[in-house]
């Protein structure tokens, strides 16, 4: 089944991509709060700490390109339901792996399963949003951040509470969940581009515009650098604080529940104001968040968390829609590259960070790290004007 592109949206269809998105997400959020667990149980020094989650944002920029160029070729529900199904699976087993060699394994078939369902389902969401592309973009990324605070609180009780062997269990909550979805989610719409290969579907997607794309592309890798930095040692470095495993993922919780809310708001403005405007305000301050979030300490870092998360999380949706705009067609192949593409390469220096870590401290890198989104304001002032005639 596929439905063409109208100016309404269709609330059902995007609140099960939403969905997709939060289920596949709410397992990956699993891994960063348990860090300090798996550190305990499998005696991991922060190099392999960075090792192991630098493959796993490695496999998101080998495998979600080429997924992203095939769902556009392709039309198939396989990706969406088969890539969520692998996520589901194999994190829940990571609570059992009895070294770091399977860890990594899990979290990598667990990361390929993320990796293909995300270009699939994000490219399919223009076609459902109608007008409102902007808010729709940012409903569907805020699935992914909603999972992101939710599965740590959960899963932080859940293993304080039962341990780490019961892990397993909790798959059956996302399999339950992928009944309901394959009654729901279409087919995605073909966009006649079977004949060409990789590098001419790459021609025709960005066209005269690859300039645009690319810069882009920059600020959210940079962003994907700040942010991926932050996830993976924040719970580390509070744990070393003597934080408990609990707040712990409180912390990482209002970090990205606080993402959550700026991308609604920098979606819904964005739609009335263009996107430029909003990457100026939200870059400009995130290097001043993060440095609060740092020197803060007690209670008050709970408030430093929900204030950084503001402001790094809050321009995700909108580099993707940004480059959609900007290269309508080929939506999952420009998605991927904005996201997986850009998260992967970012997240692939984590095996530096952690090993400037055990040279130096966790402090003292993310402290250089949280300078990064100074650098991205000279690029931003060079973005075309996105959104800007489409409403005025």
């Amino acid at each position: 089944m596929t439905t063409p592109k109208t100016q309404h949206t269709n609330v059902k269809i995007i609140f099960a991509l939403t969905l997709v998105h939060f289920m596949g997400d709410f397992y990956s959020s699993f891994i960063a709060p348990l860090l300090p667990a798996f550190v305990d149980k499998l005696s991991l020094s922060m190099a392999q700490v960075g090792i192991m989650v630098g493959i796993m944002r490695f496999l998101a920029f080998i495998v979600q390109p080429s997924i992203g160029y095939f769902a556009d070729r392709y039309p198939t529900r396989s990706f969406a339901l088969g890539g969520l199904l692998l996520t589901v699976l194999f994190i829940p087993l990571t609570g059992i792996a009895p070294s770091f060699f399977v860890l990594t394994l899990l979290l990598a078939f667990g990361s390929v399963g993320s990796s293909i369902f995300h270009p699939s389902i994000t490219g399919m969401v223009p076609v459902y949003a109608g007008r409102n592309s902007g808010f729709s973009m940012s409903i569907f990324n805020t699935g992914g951040t909603l999972a992101f605070a939710i599965g740590p609180l959960f899963i932080t009780w859940y293993v304080a509470r039962y341990g780490l062997s019961s892990m397993p269990t909790t798959m059956l909550i996302g399999l339950g969940a992928l009944i309901f979805l394959y009654r729901v989610i279409p087919m995605p719409e073909d966009q006649d581009l079977k004949i060409s290969g990789f590098i001419n579907s790459l021609k025709d997607t960005l066209g005269e515009v690859w300039q645009a794309v690319l810069l882009i592309w920059c600020v959210m890798v940079l962003r994907a650098v700040v942010g991926q930095s932050f996830m993976t040692f924040m719970p580390v470095l509070l744990a070393q604080k003597g934080y408990h495993l609990v707040a712990v993922g409180i912390v990482t919780s209002l970090f990205v529940v606080a993402g959550s809310l700026s991308g609604l708001t920098a979606g819904y403005l964005a739609d009335k104001t263009g996107f430029k405007p909003i990457f100026y305000w939200t870059h400009g301050l995130m290097t001043p968040a993060l440095l609060l979030f740092l020197n803060l300490s007690g209670s008050w870092i709970y408030l430093g968390a929900f204030t950084a998360g503001l402001f790094v999380l809050a321009t995700l949706p909108l580099g993707v829609v940004m480059a959609q705009e900007l290269a309508p067609r080929g939506r999952s192949m420009v998605a991927s590259l904005m996201m997986g593409f850009a998260y992967g390469l970012g997240g692939v220096v984590s095996p530096v960070i952690g090993k400037l870590s055990d040279l130096f401290s966790i402090q003292t890198v993310l402290l250089y790290v949280a300078f990064i989104p100074l650098l991205t304001l000279v690029i931003i002032f060079f973005f075309p004007d996105v959104g800007k005639k489409k409403h005025n």
